[in-house]
């Protein structure tokens, strides 16, 4: 299976990173740099600042964990949608902007591929990991919003990682589907 992970910041980057014992091809989609400020709350080591974060965790796969995968080091559009998810048998959405899971979502839903998508909260008191069929986009309170910096909520964002990775690692063994509500108390399964 070929699972395609649609920005990773704090959220894909870690959930990448604990997908590594699939039998899968993975790939990234960020245009994003690392920057240092990033290095808190993301699963990127120094020596990857300056680099594309797609590019980095393709290397940080290789170089670690000798794990092959493919990096883009582009941003996703209505233009490259297709190119960039082709053959995958899931995409999962961790970008951080409305914008570009509307993207993901309606490429997705024309091409009948599976999306799971996850999320934190603008205050960082929860996370959702949910599959397209229940998901709206919702646009951030302010333009470039950030959540995810400066590691403040990084144990809210290392448990909305790992249950994205298991509902990730669950839908490519077994085909099951779930979603999840995540706090600092638990994750609650809701669907």
């Amino acid at each position: 299976m070929r699972i395609v992970f649609c920005g990773v910041g704090a959220i894909g980057s870690q959930a990448a990173m604990l997908c590594r014992n699939l039998d899968a091809e993975l790939a990234f989609v960020d245009f994003d740099r690392v920057e240092s400020r990033n290095l808190l709350a993301q699963a990127y080591v120094k020596p990857s600042v300056g680099k594309n974060k797609a590019e980095a965790m393709r290397l940080q796969l290789l170089n670690l964990h000798g794990i092959r995968s493919e990096a883009f080091g582009v941003r996703l559009g209505a233009s490259n949608a297709a190119e960039l998810c082709r053959g995958a048998g899931l995409l999962v959405d961790s970008f951080d902007n409305a914008a570009s899971r509307i993207v993901l979502c309606d490429h997705a839903r024309s091409a009948a591929l599976p999306l799971v998508h996850a999320g934190v909260s603008g205050d960082g008191t929860f996370g959702l990991v949910r599959w397209d069929e229940r998901f709206t986009p919702d646009v951030e309170d302010r333009p470039g919003q950030t959540t995810c910096e400066g590691g403040e909520h990084l144990p809210l964002l290392g448990l909305l990682a790992a249950t994205l990775a298991r509902v990730v690692q669950d839908f490519a063994l077994h085909g099951t589907q779930w979603d999840a509500l995540v706090s600092l108390g638990g994750v609650t399964r809701t669907a």
